[in-house]
């Protein structure tokens, strides 16, 4: 008797389930919508396709010699956009690609004043001022608002993998004697880290400087943040 209740309740649980949640399924297979729920839909972030960029955080303060002998720091780049990488003058395997992409962004905002590009060196011993001036010159840069930046190593190195979490380190083992990303920060007018979303609605963080599509990537972004 009490299996035949407990049955009943279970059946009546299941039609007015039934009742309530049908429709609405039948609703989203007819509009493609079977996998969009309510809560995906509210804490979905927004994608560059909308227009609108993911802001990660204030980008860390710096505070470095150019290759023109200047002192440059995050706040020579207030009200513009910026793109920033490591990277070191003698680098025999990414740094050329990544010198690459950087002048390919270059030449796209040539003649913009709210734009510029900031190269930090992590072999500052060797990267000086005037080294960084004749690595400019031998790329061929001609924006004033690309500033190749050099000091301090521990100060650089900590501001790589705990201010910007850009991996860089000194490995003797491998060409070039240092390690580092080749990937690039974008940051906006207001000094915030700035990106777009991946195929899956994740925050990508940073853009690959190695990758055609990474350097399209963010072409398109600067764009959207130079309309902000």
């Amino acid at each position: 008797m009490f299996k035949n209740k407990s049955y009943i309740g279970i059946s009546f649980i299941i039609l007015i389930f039934g009742i309530y949640a049908v429709p609405k399924i039948v609703e989203r297979i007819k509009n493609d919508k079977v996998v969009q729920g309510d809560r995906l839909d509210s804490v979905n972030p927004a994608t560059a396709e909308e227009g609108q960029l993911i802001k990660i955080g204030p980008a860390p303060k710096f505070e470095l010699i150019n290759q023109d002998n200047k002192k440059i720091t995050n706040e020579t780049y207030k009200g513009k956009v910026y793109v920033l990488e490591f990277f070191f003058s003698t680098c025999p395997t990414i740094c050329p690609k990544m010198n690459e992409s950087m002048l390919v962004l270059e030449k796209s905002f040539f003649g913009n004043p709210n734009f510029g590009i900031v190269s930090i060196t992590i072999d500052p011993e060797h990267d000086t001022p005037q080294l960084l001036k004749e690595h400019a010159n031998l790329l061929g840069v001609k924006s004033s608002n690309w500033n190749f930046l050099t000091g301090d190593k521990a100060y650089i190195f900590n501001l790589a993998n705990k201010g910007f979490n850009l991996y860089a380190g000194e490995n003797k083992k491998v060409a070039g004697g240092f390690e580092h990303s080749g990937l690039f920060a974008l940051i906006d007018k207001n000094g915030n880290i700035r990106c777009r979303n991946d195929d899956f609605g994740n925050p990508i963080l940073y853009y690959d400087g190695l990758d055609k599509k990474g350097v399209r990537n963010i072409q398109q972004d600067i764009n959207i943040l130079l309309e902000e």
